[in-house]
């Protein structure tokens, strides 16, 4: 008999409610053959709000103790009371990841997207430095001494 703390639905149509049963793996979810109930689940609370998950410690670890096997979402909520270590997420393999071409156009995009983001700090930078340089002055028109000589020949 392989034991599982799981959940089993309770509740009104669209107000569901849950309780956090020990049961034989093979009993379906609502079936009337829990060995114990060891905690209460209302998803329709707040997150923050204590009594969303309430369960009992005491005869959790001690259903684990005899090899009873949390469900995922259990788990979860083992992993949050801190009785348990948080397992470590999974790598994808080949199979679950996108395809080539899929890949392929998210780095284009990807590219784009800094090539852009490139351009518009350039420019940024540029404007800054447009902005903190000195305004130039008119430079005054002088005379070249070519053209100073020739006044002079034809002034005498």
């Amino acid at each position: 008999m392989a034991t599982v703390i799981r959940l089993a639905r309770y509740g009104a149509k669209k107000r569901p409610y849950y309780h956090v049963v020990v049961t034989d793996s093979r009993n379906a979810r609502n079936s009337g053959a829990i060995l114990e109930t060891v905690g209460k689940y209302n998803p329709m609370l707040a997150k923050d709000d204590e009594k969303r998950v309430v369960l009992d410690i005491e005869k959790i670890k001690s259903w684990m103790g005899k090899g009873a096997k949390p469900s995922d979402r259990v788990y979860k909520f083992l992993v949050n009371a801190g009785l348990v270590a948080a397992k470590p997420i999974p790598t994808q393999t080949k199979k679950n990841q996108p395809s080539e071409k899929t890949q392929m156009k998210a780095k284009d995009k990807a590219e784009k997207l800094a090539k852009i983001a490139e351009e518009k700090a350039a420019a940024e930078a540029a404007a800054k430095a447009a902005a903190e340089a000195p305004a130039e002055e008119p430079v005054a028109e002088t005379e070249t001494p070519a053209e100073e000589a020739s006044t002079e020949a034809v002034a005498e």
